[in-house]
């Protein structure tokens, strides 16, 4: 059974090449986290630990929610409404 991708998006690599064009072996090393995580969380595979997403806000030197950011199951698209309750 293939596991669900995550609801849990990333800017993690946009914000390694601001940083300088950071490398994900450099970010993991700081973080104290393997370059496969990395890959996985870049890649919407993994979600990190609330410590890990923070570790990696801190070294990229962004607040938690420019780096990640959570789409609710429930969630739907800007302009899209679905029926309304009576009342």
């Amino acid at each position: 059974m293939t596991p669900k991708p995550t609801r849990v998006t990333n800017r993690i690599r946009v914000l390694r090449a601001e940083a300088g064009d950071m490398s994900q072996a450099r970010l993991a090393s700081r973080v104290g986290v393997t370059r496969q995580t990395i890959i996985a969380i870049e890649q919407g595979r993994y979600s990190p630990t609330l410590e890990t997403a923070f570790r990696i806000a801190h070294t990229l030197g962004r607040p938690l929610d420019e780096v990640f950011a959570y789409t609710p199951e429930d969630a739907r698209p800007a302009g899209e409404t679905g029926p309304t309750s009576p009342g």
